[in-house]
């Protein structure tokens, strides 16, 4: 059975032009793998806690010397880290603030890119054979000959760790002007329609 795995990190809900075209690729994604199953972890749900001195230190020990509550600090890492090992796909949805992921997703990141679990002790990434998906809601146009070309930190920010950790296989969908729809200019639907080959093709 294929396994799709959706990251979702904004916060406003059906306001969201990230959360649409994901909504967008996963009925894509269904109706290409009929069979597959979906999971997904709503960081916005979830009680994720930026890294703290006791999770470093629980990090940097070996788990054979875990305490309970070493085990306790990385519980939710372990589960986020066993969600992506147990995926074939996983999409990212994001926005864009200030150029960067939200806080959120960053906090997700530092949990993910566990030694010994996705990188290796030696920095090679552990995981291998699966595919990721970016999409991308972003106020400015980052695209190819745009003036601000070079601000597209989120982009390289993600295709970066996801790297890092292994998955090379990258497709990024990437939203731009989506500020378009705050202001009226686009309805929702007629946004995210710009995108609909472009989602389709990452979900097949």
């Amino acid at each position: 059975m294929t396994k799709l795995l959706v990251v979702e990190t904004s916060p406003r809900g059906d306001h969201s032009v990230s959360r649409t075209m994901t909504r967008r690729f996963v009925a894509d994604w269904r109706a290409a793998h009929p069979d597959g199953a979906v999971t997904t972890r709503d960081l916005m749900e979830t009680d994720l806690p930026f890294v703290t001195a006791p999770w470093l230190q629980a990090y940097f020990t070996p788990a054979e010397q875990h305490s309970p509550e070493m085990k306790e600090a990385l519980r939710l890492s372990d589960e986020l880290v066993a969600e992506i090992l147990a995926a074939d796909h996983l999409v990212i949805a994001t926005p864009v603030y200030n150029y960067n992921v939200p806080a959120a997703l960053k906090a997700w990141v530092d949990h993910i890119v566990r030694k010994g679990m996705t990188l290796g002790f030696d920095g090679s990434g552990l995981v291998h054979g699966k595919t990721a998906t970016v999409l991308i809601a972003s106020g400015g146009v980052y695209t190819e000959g745009s003036p601000i070309r070079d601000r597209d930190i989120a982009t390289q920010y993600l295709r970066l760790i996801l790297k890092v950790i292994g998955i090379t296989d990258v497709t990024v969908v990437a939203g731009g002007n989506a500020k378009a729809v705050d202001m009226g200019e686009r309805t929702m639907d007629q946004f995210v329609a710009t995108l609909e080959h472009a989602i389709e093709r990452a979900a097949a």
